[in-house]
């Protein structure tokens, strides 16, 4: 009888041992689960954001590239008067959108520079040897945008300027991808976007940027202090799961490609114990990066087959919406400039373009 309850003792304890050993494991299984889910979640997020910012520069630069006085400058290949145009339209913008880090250039239509609203002197200078993204413009002639590689990595958005169905050169929008690192290091998130190295043959002006695993760290504003914790980081493992959970920190890796998709980096991104926590209750229908919902992020990048709605041009909707934005004593001489644009407008154009706005306002009133 005492064997018989030894024995019973020994397969009681042995079936325990098995019993913690599942919960263990299923708890564990469950906890890496849940990781990959956020992960997968912070990632598409992640890729609507980018879309956003690629949806959002696309649209500034088609409304800039119907701008009357600078096709007439470009028709008079008066540099002079690019250069004033192209740094006119970029203080004003600066200082009423979100758009502070713009850079904008006009280029010929063989891909030398004829302005640029950052400085003067390059006017003449050819930069089709080093912007590999420009040779396919240069046969199909069409707006692209994307995280394309120049002597900076920045994203770029390029349009061509015509005048009936003349080719008169074409206009580049350019943002660093900085703005949008600030704009996640609000939201708790940290971003290194990381450019492979062997891309330094083209991107001389970052040469003295610092290097990452093989890469070349492209924002400068990024978390020095986090840097030095990437370092320690088993990368390998890193890149082969696309996500890492260590010292209460969770890193996540997507690729990054340029206009055409080829891979030339990728996004680091890394989260907080605390910012992974609060993610994971914020409300899912609204995107953790920006202050648009999904649902809003996804109007604008389907915006892009028709990126001037019910207006004619793009600079037509850009002028009709900043209207809103600026003080009154700013408004007169845009207001003066959108009457005259509007008088040309049909009946129908203008009730259209009523009725895609009412969500944002009611109107009241009849159009004779």
């Amino acid at each position: 009888m005492k064997r018989f309850n030894k024995i019973s003792l020994w397969v009681t304890f042995f079936v325990l041992i098995i019993l913690l050993a599942s919960v263990f494991f299923f708890f564990k299984q469950s906890k890496e689960d849940r990781r990959v889910s956020l992960g997968d979640h912070v990632v598409s997020n992640f890729r609507a954001g980018l879309s956003y910012e690629m949806a959002d520069l696309l649209s500034f630069s088609l409304a800039l590239s119907e701008d009357g006085e600078l096709k007439n400058a470009l028709i008079a290949d008066d540099e002079t008067k690019g250069y004033s145009i192209l740094s006119k339209i970029t203080k004003r913008f600066k200082k009423y959108t979100h758009l502070k880090s713009l850079r904008i250039q006009v280029l010929t239509p063989d891909f030398f520079i004829f302005a640029r609203s950052w400085n003067e002197g390059f006017e003449g200078m050819p930069i089709w040897w080093f912007r590999d993204d420009l040779k396919k413009l240069k046969s199909n002639k069409q707006p692209k945008v994307g995280m394309e590689i120049g002597r900076l990595l920045t994203f770029k958005a390029t349009i061509p300027i015509r005048s009936g169905g003349k080719l008169l050169g074409y206009l580049e929008v350019i943002k660093f991808v900085d703005e949008l690192v600030a704009k996640l290091h609000k939201k708790g998130i940290e971003l290194f976007a990381l450019m492979d190295e062997h891309y330094l043959k083209q991107a001389e002006l970052m040469r003295d940027f610092p290097l990452l695993h093989g890469h070349v760290i492209v924002n400068r504003n990024f978390n020095h202090q986090l840097k030095n914790k990437i370092e320690y980081l088993d990368w390998e493992r890193l890149e082969s799961k696309s996500y890492l959970y260590q010292d209460e920190r969770f890193y996540l890796v997507e690729p990054m490609h340029n206009g055409e998709g080829k891979k030339i980096g990728i996004y680091l991104l890394t989260l907080s114990k605390e910012a992974l926590k609060r993610y994971e209750k914020a409300n899912q229908s609204v995107s953790f990066f920006t202050q648009f919902s999904d649902e809003d992020i996804e109007q604008v990048v389907a915006s892009w087959e028709h990126p001037y709605g019910s207006f004619r041009s793009g600079y037509d909707k850009d002028l009709i919406g900043l209207l809103p934005k600026l003080n009154k004593e700013d408004k007169v001489e845009l207001e003066a400039e959108a009457k005259e644009i509007l008088g040309e407008y049909s009946k129908n154009e203008l009730i259209d373009i009523i009725l895609l706005n009412e969500h944002n306002e009611k109107k009241i009133g009849v159009i004779e």
